[in-house]
């Protein structure tokens, strides 16, 4: 038996449009410089109060970072409605969930910096809930790269890290992999560039999910 963990942002889902006009709307609601299209990229994957904190230059998040947090969860869901953000999945990943998804060899969950409502959200959006049978969040455990996401799934589901791959577009999802002795597979099709998740220990890289498949067995 098999874990297969998907980081959600980015891997899943291109959901850069929205995280980021929240973001900039959250930045200029606290009388910051609103931060640019790549500032919000690179922090995708964190989990929200560090994310802020370190697109201000901080390394850990202050009682700013935490209010600036409240502020973006209170927006998300306006910012989703008033402008008709989507989450729509990346190319290939419908195909290659409905392929994996009914097979008894497998067990799929998500590790994600999301909070548990924004990834339910993508579940139930795109009809993911009978495939996914585990999952951490941010509100669940701490910010990746720690590696509780993945050791607390496998604790879950009686896998081993060794029998366990983590699929993820960020260096954050590379070194939470390793972290937990699981296998690093990086995505090219998400927020971050191949070679940092070469150097940030990724096992393998795919440009398309189809690629994923021999990985998977």
């Amino acid at each position: 038996m098999k874990l297969v963990l998907f980081d959600c942002d980015g891997t899943l889902v291109d959901s850069a449009g929205l995280i980021h006009e929240t973001m900039r709307r959250t930045f200029i609601a606290f009388g910051k410089p609103e931060p640019s299209f790549a500032e919000t990229k690179s922090i995708i994957g964190l989990t929200l109060d560090i994310a802020i904190a370190r697109m201000q230059g901080k390394q850990h998040a202050d009682e700013e970072a935490v209010a600036m947090m409240a502020h973006y969860k209170s927006l998300f869901s306006v910012v989703r409605g008033d402008l008709d953000f989507k989450e729509p999945l990346f190319d290939g990943i419908r195909e290659l969930i409905d392929t994996i998804g009914p097979r008894d060899d497998l067990l799929i969950g998500a590790v994600t910096g999301k909070s548990r409502r924004g990834l339910d959200l993508v579940m139930e959006t795109h009809g993911f809930g009978q495939y996914f049978v585990v999952g951490r969040t941010a509100d669940d455990c701490p910010s990746k790269p720690h590696p509780a996401m993945v050791t607390e799934c496998c604790d879950v589901m009686g896998v081993k890290p060794a029998d366990t791959l983590v699929i993820g577009d960020a260096i954050y999802d590379m070194q939470m992999a390793k972290a937990a002795g699981a296998t690093a597979i990086g995505v090219s099709w998400g927020y971050c560039v191949v070679p940092e998740l070469i150097a940030a220990g990724a096992d393998h890289i795919v440009h398309h999910p189809r690629e994923l498949l021999p990985l998977i067995g």
